[in-house]
This record gives C-alpha cells, structure tokens and sequence, in this order.
C-alpha cells in the first residue's frame, strides 16, 4: 500500500480549549490509484494532507508511505521523503518568482538529484507552455502557472502526488482542463494521487472518495 493511515488524530488549541480536527482517520491509497478527500470547508482535510506529506505530526496514530512510517522520522527524514517521493500541487501555486517555467518545473527534480532535460523538457509541451518556457510566474496566467506547479511536481516522478484544492483559484473549464491533465501525466509515471476538493464534480474523476466530517471519514 502506497498510503496508509490508521486511527489518526489531530488537536489544535483554541479560544475555548483544545479542538479537535482529526478523530480515528484510517484510509489507504494504492500505488497507481487516485483518491479525492472532499468534507465541509474546515472539516481538517488540509491538515490530513499535511500530515501525510509530513508537514505536520499527527497527535496519534500511524502514518506509513511506502511501509515507511512517517511519525518517527525526523525533520531531515521527512524533508527528504518529500523531496524524493512526493510531488505536492498547493492552491496557491507556490512557484518562486524569480525562476522561470522551466527553472521552476525542474527545481524539485534537481533538489532530488532527479533532474532529466528531456522529461522537462516533454512535460512543457504537454503543458501546453512551450511558448512561455522562459517566462517568469508573473507573467502567467492563473492557469498556466497552476500547471507549472503540476510539471514541477511531477517531474522528479515522484511515488505520490497530493493536491490541496488545485483549482481553487481556476474557473470550472481551466480548473477541469487541468485536472485532467494532472491525472493524465500521473497515470502515466504510475503515481498515486490524493487530491483534496470541495468539488463533487471533481471528485467524481478519481478512482475513489473519502468525505470527511467532524474529523473521521466516510466513504
């Protein structure tokens, strides 16, 4: 099993005392398999995929990628993980400015020790950014530069990819185009996909869905 989480939970402190967003959350993701996590705006499925990428520590319960367990592990373990097994898209894109569209989508592949010219260089053109391959973030379009932050993702082919509402900022046709395409380039390198999404239209793309409520899920 590529992810797997068993009886997971997660605290914050708060104005009234201790809340909690996470209560027992199992779910499994096989390689190659694709899972759209949907729930109500603060239902905790942003802090379920951090933890899962390890950017944070669940209070209990374990989280396993690969067989390896992540809880354990410290920052310098965690941090590699990502770097050579996850590829992550955020909403908010998260691309550094001063690199243009290929530097940014090889970054994360040479970080890894990953970097391949030629893959770079056909996930442009799958992109459909051949023409802005040397143009800066800002000079992008909200949907360009989502599938730049694809592309960087995806180009150290990574073993996993999480998405935390990738077409947030995206109308309903870009937003669907890019999904699309982001599912297509992950089938494609054999990488599992969990994708977080309030979107039931969305969600419907994915092999399977877990819906989150009041910190455990539902399938």
């Amino acid at each position: 099993m590529l992810v797997s989480l068993k009886d997971v939970t997660k605290t914050f402190p708060g104005e009234d005392g201790i809340v909690s967003v996470l209560s027992g959350v199992s779910l499994d993701l096989a390689a190659g398999h694709s899972l759209a996590l949907t729930g109500e705006s603060g239902s905790g499925k942003s802090t379920l995929l951090h933890i899962v990428a390890g950017l944070e520590q669940a209070d209990s319960g374990t989280v396993k990628i690969d067989g390896n367990e992540v809880g354990p592990m410290n920052d310098a373990a965690r941090a590699e993980l990502r770097r050579n097994r996850i590829g992550i898209v955020f909403q908010q894109f998260n691309l550094i400015p001063s690199l243009n569209v290929t530097a940014n989508i090889s970054f994360q592949a040479r970080l890894a020790a990953n970097h391949d010219p030629a893959r770079t260089a056909s996930l442009i053109e799958r992109l459909g950014l051949s023409d802005q391959a040397h143009a800066f973030p800002e000079q992008l379009s909200g949907g360009q530069q989502q599938r730049v932050a694809i592309g960087r993702a995806l180009a150290g082919q990574p073993a996993l990819l999480l998405a935390d509402e990738p077409t947030g900022n995206l109308d309903e046709a870009t937003g669907d185009a890019v999904i699309a395409l982001m599912l297509e380039l992950a089938s494609e390198t054999g990488a599992g996909v969990l994708m977080v999404t309030h979107s039931e239209r969305l969600a419907a793309r994915l092999d399977a869905r877990a819906h989150l409520s009041r910190g455990q899920i539902s399938s």
